[in-house]
């Protein structure tokens, strides 16, 4: 409102008039040419909405499946308003921020409930990034240097079979596995903690020296700080020794060697550190920064020597880890126990783990209910380097799989559920070549009977017998097999060594099914479906009664387990006709009897070499070339007909085919044949 003061001058007196007025009061008029126009209406400005919040009159985007922080964001709003929202809304259940909404009339509703339009689109292409970051777990960025504080070495004690790396252990921690493992060699990965003499603990791994066990050898050497490299004097660098080394350098883990051994009179030490600095170690003695300390484990020499260098090199890496956070770790082993469950042993690399933790690994998930060390005793908690043996598994998981510890038993849920739909992904994808192969192979096939039919006439294929249509594979010999394995390190060993059969085309080897854990009723069932042979790895054996229509062989050494194998396997190979040379003789000269009024043809021989036989079969060869192979009629030696012919004794020989007629200069040869059975060629690789 304006006021404006107005002077009137009326009969020469000067008066003043206040007049109120708007802004309406000058406003312009139209010209003429805003006149014509068309009528253009002004609505007057509202007042603008807040910054957090979405106009009434505008729709946002919606699609199938968006998250409920996804419509959140969409929506302008707190996550807290639209999860207030989505309880008034009919079948909106779930108000969790990742989880999704399928329906897409509730997203509407939801919407409609905050005072928002809709608008369906295609979801965006960062949907399936995002869902992987909400939906997935990954370990931790690195933590800050303040967080950081020491921890245990771990030392993984490798070599080659037999050069002593239990005996060692056993020294080092004053028990006996050694006798405790089947023949004395260690078939599956054992984890514990030594406290040495200066005060400080370690853990060890003592992983398998023989060939079937590489798997579990490069599990070892990653999960390791510090590697021990047990080398007998008297051996020196053998075949799993280079492994070991080759693991080492590519794992970029800091060996020490540890000669051992070396109270035995033939131990060479001086031409065990020449193969080992041929194989590219730098000893200490060099110049460089492996150490190789001379021990006897057996009789305890020298090895406060490698206990010190093993703190040594654990101090100059100066190794720490965060105890605080979720936890992280590696499965070293798992095994099926009959009384406890499944159990895991790990080594803790982040965080404490404590009971009712939440683990994921792989495919699997455990809320733990129990934490025990390598004796067997109740432990309340797991720092980082220390091994523990997990109860609570719900599925067994493998060894080497990354554990991961979350929040709660529903994210494990959701987690497990998106890595099995990643699994079953990526098994379509590397499966799809085979499936395009095949119907590429169907489609020929098809092609090919679709001409012959067609070139055969329509009438003429309608009637007649069918062919009966046989499985190329039905007349080929077949050995089935059920593994059962006590922990999952030796099934993984024993189905790696199956893996190099190679003779399929002679005797198929079909492995049905595997598994760790004792044999079950189930595994019989199995078994005697498919006629196969339950191999038992470590595990107890079934009842008789259950087991007495399937074939249950017990093991617990892998050598005898793939030597019973591979007799199984040559049993069902068929027999085959096998030659044996009898003698031979050189023709002289070829003659005519008569017998009737028919000229038999005869050869006049002198044998040469063995004896000849005459109820042997007999080859007649001319210039490299069998003219006959067959039995003879008569063998006479001067006038007597006779059985044999020794060396250097003439006879003449009369063939029952008469159309054969000798020349000088032919051999002949007498042989016998007999069936033998045959072997696999398999070679396993010990």
């Amino acid at each position: 409102m304006l006021k404006v003061i107005s002077t009137l001058q009326l009969g020469g007196t000067l008066r003043h008039r206040q007049l109120h007025t708007g802004i309406t009061r000058f406003k312009r008029r139209k010209t003429a040419e805003e006149k014509k126009s068309p009528r253009i209406i002004e609505y007057s400005p509202k007042k603008l909405q807040p910054n957090n919040s979405t106009p009434a009159n505008s729709a946002i985007d919606i699609w199938r499946y968006m998250s409920v922080s996804q419509l959140a964001k969409k929506l302008q709003r707190p996550l807290d308003d639209v999860q207030e929202a989505m309880l008034y809304v009919r079948g909106a259940d779930n108000i969790e921020a990742a989880a999704k909404l399928e329906d897409l009339k509730i997203i509407q509703e939801i919407a409609k409930k905050l005072g928002v339009k809709t608008r369906v689109v295609a979801a965006p292409e960062t949907t399936a990034e995002d869902e992987h970051k909400e939906r997935d777990v990954t370990p931790r960025p690195p933590a800050a240097a303040e967080l950081l504080q020491q921890r245990y070495p771990v030392v993984t004690v490798m070599g080659h079979v037999d050069h002593g790396k239990t005996t060692l252990l056993d020294s080092l921690r004053g028990a006996d596995v050694a006798a405790g493992e089947a023949g004395g060699i260690t078939q599956h990965i054992g984890a514990f903690t030594v406290t040495l003499e200066n005060g400080e603990r370690v853990t060890f791994l003592d992983t398998p020296g023989h060939a079937a066990f590489s798997a579990m050898r490069a599990r070892g050497a990653v999960a390791t700080d510090i590697i021990v490299l047990v080398v007998a004097a008297e051996d020196g660098v053998m075949a799993q020794t280079r492994e070991v080394i080759q693991l080492a350098k590519e794992a970029q883990v800091p060996i020490i060697v540890a000669l051992n051994k070396i109270d035995k009179p033939e131990a060479n030490i001086e031409k065990s550190k020449r193969e080992l600095a041929q194989m590219g170690l730098a000893l200490e003695e060099h110049g460089g920064d492996v150490q190789v300390i001379p021990i006897s484990a057996l009789k305890g020499t020298n090895l406060q020597l490698l206990a010190e260098a093993v703190s040594t090199q654990a101090t100059l890496m100066g190794l720490k880890a965060d105890p605080t956070g979720l936890v992280e770790g590696i499965v070293v082993e798992s095994k099926t126990d009959p009384r406890r469950g499944k159990l895991s042993t790990a080594i803790v690399s982040r965080g404490t783990l404590r009971k009712g933790s939440v683990l994921i690994s792989g495919l699997s998930h455990a809320k733990v209910r129990g934490l025990f060390d390598h004796n067997g005793q109740p432990l309340t908690e797991a720092p980082p380097g220390t091994p523990v043996e997990i109860l609570g598994w719900r599925e067994l998981p493998l060894a080497g799989e990354l554990i991961l510890e979350v929040e709660s038993e529903k994210k494990a849920h959701a987690v497990l559920k998106y890595r099995e739909h990643q699994a079953q992904l990526e098994k379509i994808e590397s499966s799809s070549d085979d499936i395009r192969k095949k119907e590429e192979e169907h489609q020929a096939k098809y092609r090919a009977e679709r001409e012959a039919r067609r070139l055969a006439g329509r009438f003429r294929m309608r009637g007649g017998q069918r062919v009966k249509q046989v499985d190329p594979n039905d007349g080929c010999p077949r050995v089935s097999v059920i593994v059962k394995g006590d922990v999952h390190g030796s099934v993984e060993a024993i189905l790696d060594v199956l893996e190099t059969y190679n003779s399929n085309d002679r005797c198929r080897l079909d492995i049905v099914h595997y598994g760790v854990g004792n044999v079950t009723e189930g595994d019989l069932e199995l078994a005697k479906a498919f006629n196969a042979i339950i191999y038992a790895f470590s595990v107890d054996m079934p009842q008789v009664k259950m087991a007495k229509e399937v074939t249950v062989k017990s093991y617990n050494v892998i050598y005898r387990l793939i030597d019973d194998l591979k007799e199984q396997l040559s049993s069902q190979l068929p027999a085959v006709e096998v030659e044996e040379a009898l003698g031979e003789a050189n023709v002289l000269q070829h003659f005519f009897i008569n017998e009737g009024r028919k000229e038999i043809p005869v050869a006049g021989c002198r044998c040469t070499k063995g004896v000849l036989k005459k109820s042997q079969k007999f080859r007649l060869v001319r210039e490299g070339e069998i003219i006959y192979d067959g039995a003879l009629e008569s063998m006479r030696h001067l006038k007597n007909e006779v059985d044999s012919i020794k060396k250097d004794v003439e006879c003449g020989l009369r063939f029952k085919d008469t159309k054969v007629l000798p020349q000088a200069g032919d051999i002949l040869q007498c042989y016998a044949t007999h069936m033998e059975a045959q072997q696999t060629d398999w070679d396993p690789g010990f």
